[in-house]
């Protein structure tokens, strides 16, 4: 294993075990940022992530959502808002929260860990930015 994947992997097991469940997305992004990644980036329905590293890039290939051929949803922001506030209330798991990004038409998104944003996208050009707080670990 190469020492940027033992980097992630260590500080996404670190992230798991001090994250809470009402706004844990914060948490995790300040020892991921702090771990020296800079972007990550999700592709759905793949939910395949790149880690944009100090010092180099790793791919995290996830279970995907769908397989086969599927039409992708129309992008639907007020779902998005609706699957976000889900999650950052600790209402749905990860893998839950990907499939209903994935059903309000996020084909993808970006997280900003230096920025401290995340911006989603719709295939057809369409996207939503929100800002996350700054933690102190």
């Amino acid at each position: 294993m190469s020492i940027l994947v033992t980097k992630l992997t260590e500080a996404q097991k670190y992230a798991m075990s001090i994250r809470p469940k009402v706004g844990g997305f914060p948490v995790l992004a300040e020892v991921l940022r702090q771990a020296g990644v800079i972007i990550n980036r999700w592709t759905l329905p793949s939910c395949q992530a790149v880690y944009q590293m100090q010092g180099g890039s790793v791919l995290q290939q996830g279970t995907p959502i769908v397989s086969g051929v599927h039409e992708i949803p129309v992008f639907q922001r007020e779902n998005l808002i609706k699957a976000l506030r889900k999650d950052q209330n600790g209402g749905s798991t990860f893998p839950e929260f990907l499939k209903e990004t994935w059903e309000a038409g996020v084909i993808g998104y970006d997280v900003d860990l230096i920025g401290r944003k995340v911006i989603y996208y719709g295939v057809n050009g369409e996207n939503y930015t929100e800002e996350y707080p700054e933690v102190h670990l």
